[in-house]
Parts: structure tokens; C-alpha cells; sequence
């Protein structure tokens, strides 16, 4: 199932999640996607390809990834295709950062609000850096977790960049 936005929806339109009320109070055009999402499924973004019918490679993963730097540790996110992994000590050079590792799941759930398999590099309950793989800018559109498991949000890469403030980067490497 599919919805076409462009700004504000209105109350009872579309699913209604934190990303959601971002990308509307900013004016973004995306389509919401959902899907029944299956819990024995072992990847989500995969699923997710699989179910919405789109290419995997257009479909990005939300990261949390833990980074030390000169600073001390700090929580950043990482929007990587679902068709590969993410290069942690690629994570680390975009953050400016010494090394980085996988973040805790429930402090990942914890600083964003929300959970793992729906978290969305948008509308964070605290917004972190964020880096988007470089391949997302080959795609006229990507998707990316709306904030539920079982939604995902297509949208320009530009806009999705654009409303996390965050870098472009080498991030993953191919599966």
C-alpha cells in the first residue's frame, strides 16, 4: 500500500510516526509504504524490498553505530543499503572518528524513540550525526524505516540528506 504526500496530511492520514510529522512540518514529498511485516523474517530491509517490490539496492538501513573520537564515545547513525554491510571503520573516518563498533540495541532504541527494525534516521527523539552511503545518491528516490516495523518512507536522497544534516560517505560494503 501506498501514499503519496507532499506537506502537511492531516490528522488520520498516513501512518503517523515521528518521521512522518518531520518530513510533513518540513514540506517533503515521500510515499509511505507499507507492508505486512513478517517477524521470522531475517533481514528487515530485504523483507522490506521483497514485499514493497522496489530493488534492494534502493532500500537503506538505519544503523546505530557507537564512535570514539578525540571527544569520547558518542551515538551516530549510519543509512546504509540493505544489500551489503556497513564498513565500520568507514563509519569511523565520516564521523571524524578514531574507531567505531555497533551500538547497544537498547540505547540505539533509547536516544531515537524508536525500535529495532523501525528505526528511522528521521524524526530521532534526539537527532545524532548521520551519514548516508554515497550510492544512495545514484536513485531518483530511496527508502528508508518510517518508524515502524512494517513502513517504509520513499523519498529524494537529497531530502533525506538534507533533513538529517548529514554527510555523504563510503560506508558499505557489497554483500
Amino acid at each position: 500500500m501506498s501514499k503519496k504526500h507532499k506537506g502537511p496530511t492531516g490528522p488520520g492520514r498516513g501512518p503517523g510516526t515521528p518521521a512522518t510529522t518531520a518530513l510533513d512540518a518540513a514540506g517533503v514529498s515521500y510515499t509511505a509504504r507499507t507492508y505486512a511485516h513478517d517477524p521470522s523474517a531475517p533481514s528487515y530491509g530485504l523483507e522490506a524490498a521483497d514485499a514493497l517490490g522496489v530493488e534492494p539496492e534502493r532500500v537503506f538501513k538505519t544503523l546505530m553505530v557507537d564512535v570514539l573520537g578525540s571527544g569520547g564515545s558518542q551515538l551516530c547513525v549510519a543509512v546504509v543499503p540493505v544489500t551489503g554491510s556497513l564498513d565500520l571503520k568507514a563509519a569511523a573516518a565520516a564521523f571524524g572518528a578514531k574507531k567505531a563498533a555497533m551500538a547497544d540495541p537498547t540505547a540505539a532504541e533509547r536516544r531515537t524513540g524508536y525500535v529495532r527494525g523501525g528505526i528511522s534516521p528521521l524524526g530521532q527523539r534526539h537527532p545524532s550525526p548521520t551519514a548516508v552511503d554515497e550510492s544512495a545518491l545514484a536513485h531518483a528516490t530511496v527508502l528508508v524505516s518510517g518508524g515502524r516495523r512494517g513502513f517504509d518512507i520513499e523519498l529524494a536522497p537529497a531530502d533525506l540528506v538534507r533533513l538529517t544534516g548529514a554527510v555523504i560517505a563510503r560506508l558499505g560494503s557489497a554483500g
